[in-house]
């Protein structure tokens, strides 16, 4: 048949669309080319903290702008005054948790515009929730269609599941998207008043979703049975549970013989309140966990106390334990593991191996061989301080990495003491001299006891040291940074049975002197520091002060005139690694020239630790940050709030 010139116009209209949809499709692979995500709260399952981009760096640093800001302040009942999340960017989407009820917000990564909110008012099981506010962050899984879904856990503990773009729930995940964790627990628990919630995000890899448990402080628990903070794995389709491992073992199990005298029937918590880490391809997933209860009086537990405070191992698939190693035996100084094992490979005296890295509240890192669990540096069992609290039993020994050195001030001594004036030392020796204090495993002491002290000064406290935040990784050249923060901690132990069944607990008496010096803190700055240390090697690389000098020591009548050097601030600070900087915000604000609230975003040099620029916010960072990329421009996100700063993301990008 010959051709016709009506046919040629059509075969040549067909060739021009088919060109264009073939420029179109390689001009998107190239734009998805220039986008990085952070596809987990940890910005991978290894918890490494780290991104490979390099647009922002030390010359640019203080010429970032702000793109765009999310308020959560709306997210009621009351405004956020405490937002921690991390939020995650997916196919140009960012995913956060906001408010008080936990809602999850979709917002365009390039803009800020909402794209859908999801939230669910739980009402009263919601308000006797331990750990309710906005919640650390949330999880996504590619469930196999374009879609995917973002899961996270309520205040009133429960999971849901939701369609990545619609925000609409899944409705076979569950019950119509909601799993009730208070359920399939191997333990009864009410409904509405059951004591367990979670603030971290839930960690899903090959289908499984983990999830912890957490509960309230336990310094002055009211009774000495409470819940037990099991762990458990999902299905990440359907919601329906595979797996529970009892981190405190049930009779029959291993490690049950560590709870002396039938205490693992009553004792509660040892829970994972901590984020989690997978090793997709070893199908393993890595639990941090807790103290038992309670937290400064270990009389009715005696023993060692497994699976507490320890590193555990899991085959994701099974739930069964593959290693373990216990960081703090038989726990009375509230020294849970707070944050995520970090995963890399390390190279470790000409041998490389799969390493994981922990740190803890006390200072130390623990470097183990993720297979195997097998101490990657040698760790020493040294002997402790024992107790003279009626019905304590302490461990003889306490486990200590001799690598690396402690990235925290550990023990507390005269020579530790504020310093700024001869009269601010000797007030802070007089306070002192009315506690027991010493070596970092001081134990707690009674509240009046017969010496004349009023219990026990220990540093790092209760809160670290290294706390939630944990540290960040560079996998390239086996570095890690972390923030440290000093302050001093105080167990006063006491019988009060009108308050507690326990035999004693952490209750200061009203007599006994505060741990503060006419308004200013105990001990000497700084306070608080990011710290660097070679992991390969096992050695410090370097520490920096890291926050202004807070407005109660700057303006102290006390040190008028006095050349006060950078102090640096306590808090609760997450840090970023990048191609090209570390990144973390001050854990505190003060007040600038202008007598406006500040806080700074500050950026350092990888290997010397010098500060190569900051960013002004109106308040404390409060979440850990990340970053991400599209079309080749690199945003950087960090959550903050304060007192009078309700939460907000605060979203800033460079364009040259």
């Amino acid at each position: 048949m010959p051709t016709t010139r009506g046919t040629l116009q059509k075969v040549y209209i067909q060739l021009i669309a088919s060109s264009i949809i073939l420029l179109s499709i390689a001009t998107l692979k190239h734009s998805q080319a220039q986008d990085q995500e952070w596809r987990t709260y940890g910005g991978d399952l290894a918890s490494t903290r780290y991104s490979p981009l390099d647009k922002i760096n030390g010359d640019n640093f203080n010429q970032l702008e702000l793109a765009w800001e999310f308020d959560t302040s709306n997210f009621g009942p009351n405004p956020e005054f405490n937002f921690q999340s991390t939020p995650l960017m997916v196919n140009r989407t960012i995913y956060t948790t906001a408010g008080n009820r936990r809602s999850v917000v979709a917002l365009d990564a390039q803009t800020g515009e909402i794209l859908w909110m999801s939230r669910l008012d739980e009402g009263e099981r919601a308000s006797n929730a331990p750990r309710r506010l906005s919640g650390r962050g949330l999880a996504w899984w590619d469930d196999g269609s374009d879609k995917g879904r973002i899961i996270y856990v309520t205040p009133g503990y429960q999971m849901i599941a939701l369609d990545a773009v619609s925000g609409e729930r899944i409705e076979n995940f569950g019950i119509d998207g909601i799993v009730d964790l208070k359920q399939e627990f191997d333990q009864d628990l009410n409904l509405i008043t059951g004591e367990v919630g979670l603030h971290a995000a839930p960690i899903v890899a090959n289908g499984v979703i983990v999830i912890g448990s957490a509960f309230r402080a336990g310094r002055m628990p009211t009774s000495r049975e409470k819940p037990k903070g099991h762990v458990r794995g999902y299905d990440a389709r359907t919601g329906n549970r595979l797996w529970i491992f009892h981190s405190i073992p049930q009779a029959d199990e291993y490690g049950n013989d560590t709870w002396l005298n039938n205490s693992s029937s009553y004792t509660g918590y040892g829970g994972v309140w901590a984020q989690m880490t997978i090793d997709a391809a070893l199908n393993t997933v890595y639990l941090p966990t807790e103290t038992a209860t309670g937290d400064s009086y270990g009389g009715h537990r005696h023993g060692d106390n497994l699976f507490t405070n320890s590193v555990v191992a899991l085959d994701l698939t099974s739930g069964e334990r593959q290693w373990h190693f216990q960081t703090t035996h038989h726990d009375v100084w509230d020294w849970d593991i707070p944050s995520a094992p970090m995963l890399l490979d390390l190279t470790i005296n000409g041998q490389t191996s799969a390493a994981l890295v922990q740190t803890v509240k006390q200072g130390y890192t623990f470097v183990f061989d993720r297979v195997t669990g097998e101490p990657l540096f040698d760790i020493e069992e040294v002997p402790v301080p024992s107790s003279d609290v009626p019905g304590e039993r302490l461990s003889p020994t306490q486990p200590i990495p001799v690598k690396p050195p402690p990235f925290a001030r550990q023990g507390l001594s005269e020579d530790e003491l504020i310093d700024f004036t001869p009269q601010l030392k000797a007030k802070a020796r007089e306070i002192l001299s009315q506690y027991r204090y010493g070596d970092i495993y001081m134990p707690p002491s009674l509240a009046e006891a017969e010496d004349g002290t009023f219990g026990t000064l220990f540093m790092p406290s209760q809160t670290g040291g290294a706390n939630w935040p944990g540290g960040a990784v560079d996998p390239e050249t086996g570095i890690m940074y972390i923030f440290s923060k000093s302050d001093v901690g105080r167990m006063s132990m006491s019988s009060r049975p009108d308050r507690s069944d326990m035999d004693y607990i952490n209750l200061q008496l009203r007599t006994a002197p505060r741990l503060s010096v006419d308004g200013l803190p105990l001990i000497k700055p700084p306070y608080g520091q990011i710290v660097a240390l070679d992991l390969n090697e096992g050695e410090k690389l370097w520490d920096a002060v890291h926050g202004e000098t807070p407005d109660s020591i700057r303006n102290h009548p006390a040190l008028a005139g006095l050349d006060i050097p950078p102090t640096g601030q306590a808090g609760r600070v997450g840090v970023l690694v990048t191609k090209t900087l570390v990144i973390a915000g001050d854990g505190g604000h003060y007040t600038n020239a202008d007598g406006d609230q500040e806080a700074l975003l500050r950026a350092y040099d990888k290997l010397t630790g010098r500060q190569l620029g900051s960013l002004s916010m109106p308040a404390q960072q409060t979440g850990s940050p990340m970053t991400y990329a599209i079309d080749g421009v690199q945003y950087l996100v960090v959550a903050i709030s304060g007192s009078d700063v309700p939460g907000r993301l605060r979203v800033y990008s460079y364009e040259p």
